[in-house]
């Protein structure tokens, strides 16, 4: 690893371990902003939490899975994908996607695999959590409904997904917006020892790491996802019925090996499938990102995260990065949508 990734890396969690007092932004911040001739469409106000349910769901067979999604708006409009995080699920798109649609974008909002009515179609299947292969998932996932292009956004393992569709695949991803950043990683990275500021905001995975953790979290995995959320996002007071609404989606029956095994993954202590060593060799090389992409941070985000400044270079495209006010916290889509919304539609327009 080059000093200056490893460099970066401790800047990244430095950062981190201080990230809900370190910004008191009360609007929109702009880094490096450029602009496309057209003129993006401006969204209607919307409350957050106004909308609590989509169409009935569709499944699809994609690669290895059957995959469940909630999709809104023309059918042959132009397509956004929208990509979940650990521990939360479609739900945190569930007021983003009415805006698009109403924009006129398809909308396509897919279960990551381990998560609500996505399942395997072979039990012997290895149940693999690792980067390179939830991007997988989501080309296969493009293959099988016929998209050609779309426009990819998510936060948390969605944002990782988008930033490794595109830089791995660029001419499958016409635009990016990517909560938190660019968060690929790799095993090598990974190795290196961090702050104990730092390393205490991982207890999770840490926790993982152990037999102990996987029983715990196989046994408490609601109680235990809901603390994520409050720990993740201090200043937002969802309610019961808005968390149980996502906590479904956790009792998928591969959700718990998935888990583990991605945490289990990033600190070398589970192998990945060979299959996937040529992708995660180009990963860990850490691709620059062509393609026009927005960024984005909640000004009260509690999870690990790193500075915009740190990763600012890996856009080598129309880029521009947004802090959002207001005590936003890690589910920024949800607590924030039409933020979330806007910055889809301003990429596009890039």
């Amino acid at each position: 690893m080059s000093d200056e990734i490893n460099h970066q890396r401790r800047r990244f969690f430095g950062i981190a371990a201080m990230a809900v007092a370190a910004t008191q932004l009360g609007a929109i911040g702009i880094a490096n902003a450029q602009s496309g001739n057209e003129t993006p469409k401006k969204l209607p106000t919307i409350k957050p939490g106004t909308n609590t349910s989509f169409a009935p769901l569709k499944q699809i067979d994609a690669g290895l899975l059957n995959i469940g999604y909630a999709e809104a708006g023309p059918a042959n409009g132009p397509v956004v994908i929208l990509l979940h995080g650990w521990p939360y699920d479609i739900y945190s798109f569930v007021d983003v996607a009415p805006l698009l649609a109403s924009a006129g974008y398809r909308v396509i909002i897919p279960y990551l695999r381990g998560y609500g009515t996505t399942r395997f179609l072979s039990s012997d299947t290895v149940r693999n959590g690792q980067q390179a292969v939830v991007a997988v998932d989501i080309i296969a996932l493009m293959d099988a409904l016929k998209i050609e292009k779309a426009v990819v956004a998510g936060y948390d393992w969605g944002a990782r997904t988008a930033d490794i569709v595109a830089a791995l695949w660029p001419e499958r991803c016409k635009a990016l917006v990517s909560v938190s950043g660019y968060l690929i990683g790799s095993q090598e990275a990974n190795k290196k020892p961090l702050p104990p500021k730092a390393e205490l905001l991982w207890w999770y995975q840490f926790y993982f790491a152990t037999e102990r953790g996987r029983l715990g979290y196989e046994a408490n995995r609601h109680d235990f996802n809901k603390l994520i959320w409050q720990l993740a996002s201090p200043k937002w007071n969802f309610d019961d019925a808005t968390y149980d609404r996502s906590a479904a989606a956790f009792d998928n029956p591969d959700h718990v090996a998935v888990v583990i095994h991605n945490y289990r993954w990033r600190l070398g202590l589970a192998e990945g499938e060979p299959q996937y060593d040529e992708l995660e060799k180009k990963l860990a090389a850490f691709p620059v990102i062509s393609v026009p992409t927005i960024t984005m941070e909640g000004d009260a985000n509690g999870a690990p995260h790193p500075e915009p400044a740190a990763y600012a270079n890996k856009f080598s495209g129309k880029y521009s990065h947004r802090t959002i006010g207001g005590g936003i916290g890690h589910n920024l889509p949800q607590e924030a949508p039409q933020a979330f919304a806007q910055a889809v539609i301003d990429v596009d327009a890039y």
